[in-house]
């Protein structure tokens, strides 16, 4: 509960009420006694609970013991049949039919935990229904208000500079809870929390799955649930639900705090539908610095990237080239690590171009893991440098897996790293134009053959048993793949220009 949350009504508050005169009848723990109480309803049927909600105190004069007020299995009855239904606790009115409360009641009282308290004649039943109705409403009047105060705080966090940060910030602060910001890839971005409300390494995991699991549903869906013993609520961000997660733990949020965390998830979703709608705009920009910078005029990219987005990484750099396709969130992802100019990115002709200062290496790792890309990657001593990394960056890359980061270094054919530059890659292209058109056309395997082939030193049947075809099928695509390419590969200089070829394109 809110720290500026109004104190609920409840029978500890009814017994402070120096004007009611209500005397404990019973023993009672401080849960029974501070649990919240919804209204105050008075009856003398035998059986109330149809007619009432729970979370009640109700109020009897005892008409209903006036046969057999003693009668200890009838008293045993009533009081279970209100525990059942939820009741917080029963005030009994005497001198009005009993003139004091019955044995049998306060005996079942005490068995069942239920609190009893004595009303005095004097005091009429309306008026302890009043004093319950004020603080109702003198709670929902400090909730309503505190949720006014709330949003006012949260629209004023939200003018900040890290507006974003801020406004997750005040939330944890004004729910006293455990408040996360998801990424579109699953990938927790900003949490915050005040004192005591924490997260353990069990509720960050089921908190993990669950937001991943809504990611994928999507669709502006949201979910309240406990997850290790806490209470949780998660709710999408953006148009079609797949922008992110927003979640609280630790508290349970009644009307005016789902209200206050509805505001959030307003304000957060339209700040990530303004980022989309402006994506499109920074990718051209991010694009265009990288053919600068292909072109030699690091200068001028870094000086437009760090008007637009705060900096640039500085020399010595590790140069990245990465995959060419991008999985949902990856500009998020890409924009998170990019945050103080950590990082430059931009689209290159076949994938994607990433800058960072040697020092923020493990950073290639990170995203590697997260986005399952192939990087490759290589060191950049000064701007005149980058060019030439680039290039030997996608040789590694080409020669990676998913999902990891290849140093050019670690790949082999380092003599091949060195020539690996645009023009010679245009040129092994199209060397291989001819091969790679028949098998199109055909659909046959003449490339992956002669690359099978090469590695097996030209031996057409160790060759045949990798591919799981017969010698001769080995002999005839190889003699078509040198008709094609116009090579003689028995003889060592062509075969050398073929399989250099393969090396270097794409």
């Amino acid at each position: 509960m809110p720290a500026a949350a109004h104190p609920s009504p409840t029978i500890r508050a009814l017994l402070a009420r120096r004007e009611l005169d209500l005397r404990l009848a019973t023993p009672a723990d401080d849960a029974n006694l501070d649990a919240p109480v919804r209204w105050v309803h008075s009856s003398d049927l035998a059986d109330p609970t149809p007619f009432l909600s729970e979370d009640v105190v109700l109020l009897t004069t005892g008409t209903q013991f006036a046969g057999d007020a003693d009668a200890d299995a009838e008293a045993e009855a009533y009081v279970g049949r209100l525990r059942a239904r939820g009741v917080r606790g029963l005030g009994f009115g005497t001198e009005v039919v009993r003139d004091g409360i019955p044995d049998a009641l306060r005996v079942a009282c005490t068995t069942a935990g239920m609190p009893l308290f004595e009303v005095p004649y004097r005091t009429p039943f309306i008026a302890v229904a009043r004093a319950a109705a004020e603080a109702i409403a003198a709670q929902a009047y400090a909730r309503r208000s505190w949720a006014l105060d709330a949003q006012r705080a949260l629209a004023i966090a939200a003018l900040r500079p890290d507006g974003f940060d801020a406004t997750l910030a005040e939330l944890a602060r004004q729910l006293g809870a455990w408040v996360g910001l998801y990424d579109a890839s699953g990938a927790l971005t900003h949490e915050h929390s005040t004192a005591g409300s924490s997260v353990d390494d069990d509720l960050r995991r089921a908190v993990d799955a669950e937001a991943a699991a809504l990611l994928r549903r999507g669709g502006g869906t949201g979910a309240a649930m406990r997850l290790a013993g806490h209470p949780v609520t998660l709710q999408t961000l953006g148009s079609a639900g797949q922008r992110g997660v927003l979640v609280t733990a630790g508290i349970e949020l009644d009307q005016d705090a789902r209200a206050v965390v509805t505001a959030v998830v307003a304000m957060t979703g339209l700040a990530l539908e303004q980022r989309r709608m402006t994506a499109g705009a920074w990718s051209g920009l991010r694009a265009a610095l990288v053919d600068l910078l292909v072109d030699g005029h690091l200068t001028l990219a870094r000086k437009v990237a760090t008007d637009a987005w705060g900096g640039f990484p500085a020399a010595p750099y590790v140069v990245a080239v990465a995959d060419a396709h991008a999985p949902t969130g990856a500009r998020e992802v890409l924009d998170n690590h990019a945050a103080g100019g950590r990082l430059f990115y931009g689209r290159d002709e076949d994938g994607v171009l990433l800058i960072v200062g040697a020092g923020e290496r493990p950073m290639l790792d990170d995203i590697a893991a997260r986005l399952s890309w192939r990087l490759g990657t290589a060191g950049a001593v000064t701007d005149d440098d980058v060019t030439a990394a680039r290039d030997r960056a996608r040789l590694a890359r080409d020669r990676g897996r998913p999902g990891a980061v290849t140093d050019v270094v670690d790949a082999p054919g380092d003599l091949l790293d060195d020539l690996a530059t645009a023009p010679a890659r245009a040129r092994a292209g199209a060397e291989l134009t001819p091969l790679r058109t028949h098998d199109a056309r055909h659909g046959t395997a003449l490339e992956a053959t002669l690359v099978a082939w090469l590695d097996h030193d030209g031996a057409h049947e160790s060759t045949a048993r990798a591919l799981g075809v017969h010698r001769h099928t080995v002999r005839t695509r190889i003699a078509l793949a040198q008709r094609l390419l116009g090579r003689d590969l028995s003889s060592f200089a062509d075969r050398a220009a073929v399989w250099t070829a393969l090396r270097l394109s794409p």
